[in-house]
């Protein structure tokens, strides 16, 4: 599968049998992830979102356009541990296994808040919530795996080139901060978040090596995540700009739907553990992302989070 060349339509294998799950998937590229696996024959795809009525639009819609009855929807806010343990619990009564879940949803620069258990908002969304999402998901993925020796099983993380940015806290994580809304910028509380997710996503490869964990690069993508933003210089100077530059959200799919369907390793496969830019790049780790310190860090601060609100652990590998 040529990486410069990737197309969805012609080079995802056939899904037939597989359970997939997308977050914040009723817009952007978590909705053109749906559309463009739902053609490959998946057993189901559940679209978890947190409005109601946009989940049941854009279902609606993909049902539709792709000829797939097979989409579920699943009630979702990452700004809540609470939604996020029900939307743990339907999905694990309703299903026997796991094999893609995609870890889309995402705020980005947003005003300064606090999530329901008074974490920051972008921290709390695009970390902690699919954080605990993963781990309550975790056993199921791994049934999947060790029931099949040859289910192919993957997690991939939506993250940024933000994770690299400048405006990142000195020494790369303030996760003593994030019980402040506004510990830094808000794109720099963006950034931090981002950072988390490619951390989190090095170390669960190496928690568990039997399913697949990586983290993407989406590009630049003309999505509804930056029309929510807490402007500043961003807004007013630097979005009108590079607007007529940004990919639209079919080309940024592409990074996570590469990474759902290359083959496994050699040199044209798909590495767990890595950071992919479009599409299907590795970017070397470098400063705070490549700190092995800082992913054990973040681990365990939120493992001691999680518990603290009924998180259950990780289950043992």
């Amino acid at each position: 599968m040529a990486r410069d060349a990737f197309d969805p339509a012609q080079d995802i294998p056939n899904l037939h049998g597989k359970v997939v799950l997308v977050t914040g998937a009723n817009a952007g590229i978590g909705k053109a992830t749906i559309r463009a696996l739902a053609r490959h024959g998946p057993a189901r795809i559940y679209l978890c979102a947190r409005r109601r009525e946009a989940a049941e639009t854009a279902a609606a819609e993909l049902r539709s356009e792709c000829r797939f009855d097979r989409i579920h929807i699943l009630d979702l806010d990452l700004a809540s541990l609470d939604s996020v343990k029900k939307c743990a619990a339907e999905f694990n009564e309703k299903e026997n296994s796991l094999d893609l879940l995609f870890l889309n949803a995402g705020v980005a620069s947003t005003a300064p808040a606090l999530t329901r258990e008074g974490y920051e908002f972008q921290f709390g969304v695009n970390h902690l919530g699919h954080a605990l999402l993963t781990q309550l998901l975790m056993p199921k993925m791994l049934r999947t795996r060790r029931d099949d020796p040859k289910a192919d099983v993957r997690v991939i993380a939506t993250a940024s080139n933000a994770a690299f940015a400048p405006m990142l806290p000195k020494g790369g994580l303030a996760l003593n901060a994030m019980r402040r809304p506004d510990a830094f910028s808000p794109i720099g509380l963006y950034a931090h978040s981002k950072l988390a997710n490619v951390l989190f996503i090095r170390k669960l490869s190496q928690k568990y090596p039997e399913v697949l964990a990586t983290a993407v690069h989406p590009g630049v993508v003309k999505s509804d995540i930056w029309g929510k933003g807490a402007g500043g210089l961003f807004s007013i100077l630097y979005r009108p700009i590079v607007w007529a530059t940004w990919v639209d959200i079919d080309q940024g799919a592409k990074s996570q739907l590469w990474c759902a369907s290359a083959p496994l390793g050699g040199p044209k496969g798909v590495e767990s553990g890595q950071y992919y830019q479009p599409v299907g790049k590795i970017r070397l780790l470098k400063g705070a992302a490549a700190d092995q310190k800082l992913a054990d860090e973040l681990w365990e601060w939120t493992n001691k989070e999680l518990a603290s609100h009924g998180g259950k652990g990780w289950p043992a590998v």
